[in-house]
C-alpha cells in the first residue's frame, strides 16, 4: 500500500472536520532536554481518534442499517461524532472499564450505546455480532486502513507545523496511532513505542515475532488496553523498525500530574505515558537527539469540572 498516498489524501478528505492541533516547544519535567509536544488531545472529543473517525466514514458508502464499533471508550466517542456530523446512526459497544467521563461523551454525541461487562475484546465480539447480524459497517478502533490513514495525518500535520525532532514518542495501544506515524514517517524519524507494563500488546509481539494475547489492566487501561495488537501495527514495526519500551502506573501518574503542574496541561493517564517514558528514564535519548512527543487524549475520569454542570 502507498501510505503517503493514502495519508494525504486522508488528510485532504478530513480538512475541515478534525481541529489542527497546536504544538509546544518546553523544556521542564525534570528532563536536562527541550521537547516538542503536540496537545492532541485538544482534538474533537478528547483524542486524535477522531481523525481515523472521519477518514473512514467520509471514504467508505455508510448503509442503511449505520456504523458499529467498539472501544475502550475515545474511538467510540470520536464514531460517535463523526457519525452525527455527517448524519449516520451509529451503535457503540464499551466495556465497564470505559469510565464515565467517556461514556458521557459517546451518549452526549446520541448514539446507541451498550455498556458491556468486561474488556475491550468483549465489546469487539458483541461489535462484530452486531455487524454480522445487522449488516452494519464496522469502524475497527486502530487494525483497518482507513483508520491507520487517518492517525497518520497527526503526523503529516505536525511536519507542516515545523516539526523538527529526530525521534518522536508515542503511546500504543492497538497501534492505529504508531502505525500511521510508521507509514508516514517511513524511517525518516527514529518511533518510540510506549506501552504500561500491565497493557504491552505491542511489546509483548516484539518479544514473540508475532501478535499475542496479553493480559490487560492498569491506569491507562481504557484507553491503551488492547488484548492483541492490530496486524497492521505488526507489521509496520517489523518492516521500518521501533524503539519498545514500558513504564510503570506510578510512572504515568507522575507524568500526568507533571502536565497539569508544569504547563496547566489536564490528560488522561493514556496521554501522559510518553512523557513517562522520559520521566521514568524507560527511554534515555543521547546527548543532542531532538524528542518529540504526543499527548493524545484528554478524557480524564472523573471529569474535574462535572460538578459544575
Amino acid at each position: 500500500m502507498n501510505w503517503t498516498g493514502e495519508i494525504t489524501k486522508a488528510a485532504e478528505r478530513i480538512n475541515g472536520h478534525v481541529q489542527i492541533t497546536p504544538v509546544l516547544l518546553t523544556q521542564g519535567f525534570g528532563l536536562t532536554f527541550p521537547i516538542e509536544m503536540k496537545l492532541e488531545h485538544m482534538q474533537h472529543t478528547g483524542s486524535f481518534k477522531a481523525r481515523g473517525a472521519f477518514n473512514t466514514l467520509l471514504s467508505s458508502e455508510v448503509p442503511e442499517a449505520g456504523l458499529v464499533a467498539a472501544s475502550g471508550g475515545n474511538h467510540g466517542a470520536a464514531v460517535a461524532y463523526a457519525a452525527s456530523k455527517l448524519g449516520h446512526k451509529a451503535r457503540i459497544y464499551v466495556p465497564e472499564m470505559a469510565g464515565p467521563a467517556k461514556i458521557s461523551l459517546i451518549r452526549d454525541a446520541g448514539a446507541d450505546l451498550q455498556v458491556v461487562p468486561g474488556a475491550y475484546a468483549n465489546a469487539l465480539e458483541l461489535a462484530q455480532a452486531y455487524e454480522a447480524e445487522t449488516g452494519a459497517m464496522q469502524v475497527h478502533a486502530y487494525d483497518a486502513p482507513g483508520t491507520v490513514a487517518g492517525q497518520g495525518t497527526c503526523f503529516s500535520e505536525w511536519e507542516e507545523q515545523g516539526l523538527e525532532a529526530d525521534t518522536v514518542v508515542i503511546a500504543v495501544g492497538g497501534g492505529g496511532l504508531i502505525a500511521g506515524a510508521l507509514a508516514w514517517f517511513d524511517g525518516r524519524k527514529k518511533i518510540v513505542a510506549v506501552e504500561p507494563h500491565t497493557s504491552c500488546a505491542l511489546h509483548a509481539a516484539l518479544q514473540a515475532d508475532a501478535p499475542v494475547d496479553v493480559e490487560v489492566s492498569g491506569v491507562a487501561a481504557n484507553a491503551l488496553g488492547a488484548k492483541r495488537i492490530g496486524s497492521i501495527c505488526f507489521d509496520q514495526a517489523k518492516e521500518k523498525g521501533v524503539t519498545s519500551v514500558t513504564v510503570s502506573d506510578d510512572a504515568i501518574t507522575a507524568a500526568q500530574s507533571a502536565l497539569w503542574r508544569e504547563r496547566r496541561i489536564l490528560t488522561e493517564p493514556a496521554g501522559a505515558t510518553t512523557l513517562a517514558a522520559l520521566m521514568s528514564g524507560a527511554y534515555k535519548p543521547e546527548p543532542g537527539e531532538r524528542v518529540a512527543v504526543l499527548v493524545c487524549g484528554g478524557n480524564i475520569a472523573p471529569d474535574p469540572l462535572a460538578s459544575q454542570g
